[in-house]
């Protein structure tokens, strides 16, 4: 019996890093990502175009929400024909989410720094985990500004339909 694909993620909205230290120490990538119309309300599913410096990777994914830090997560690698006609099944009410993504491995772990061209003070910081009690050492160089997992709002779906106002968010967490 296969074992179910749980995806066990915190997330964090932080200070942006200065990026050219993030880039000294972490590997980038460059990310599309469209959503795609539900088919079951709880489920949702996108495609993403992911380029490093060497090659593009095409995904097809659908998550669906256990928890708030725990989901069911199907993705496979598809090929560009695949990408093209799944991008026909766009939700027109969501715009694509384009956003470079720093892998920053530090602690033993590899902390994920999403920067968004539509903010300039703020990013995300996620990190998978084993399990849902797990702790973790938050990484050096980033500032917290209070974590997101539980706030709807932040999920890059929700981005897509609306981009929440930048200066909510002033006090940061220590």
């Amino acid at each position: 019996m296969e074992e179910t694909p749980y995806e066990i993620e915190r997330k964090f909205l932080i200070r942006m890093p200065d990026l050219d230290w993030l880039s000294s120490v972490a590997s980038r990538s460059h990310i599309v990502q469209t959503y795609l119309l539900r088919e079951h309300k709880e489920t949702s599913e996108r495609v993403r175009s992911r380029t490093d410096e060497h090659r593009t990777v095409f995904t097809h994914t659908k998550k669906t929400r256990v928890t708030a830090v725990r989901r069911i997560e199907i993705e496979e690698e598809i090929n560009r024909t695949e990408y093209e006609t799944l991008l026909q099944r766009a939700d027109p009410k969501r715009s694509p989410i384009e956003k470079d993504r720093y892998c920053l491995p530090a602690n033993g772990l590899v902390y994920e720094i999403d920067v968004f061209p539509f903010w300039k003070e703020q990013a995300f910081l996620e990190i998978e985990l084993g399990d849902e009690s797990q702790t973790f050492p938050w990484p050096e160089g980033i500032v917290c500004i209070r974590e997101v997992t539980n706030d709807g709002r932040y999920t890059n779906s929700a981005l897509a339909l609306q981009i929440p106002d930048e200066e909510l968010q002033k006090e940061e967490i220590t």
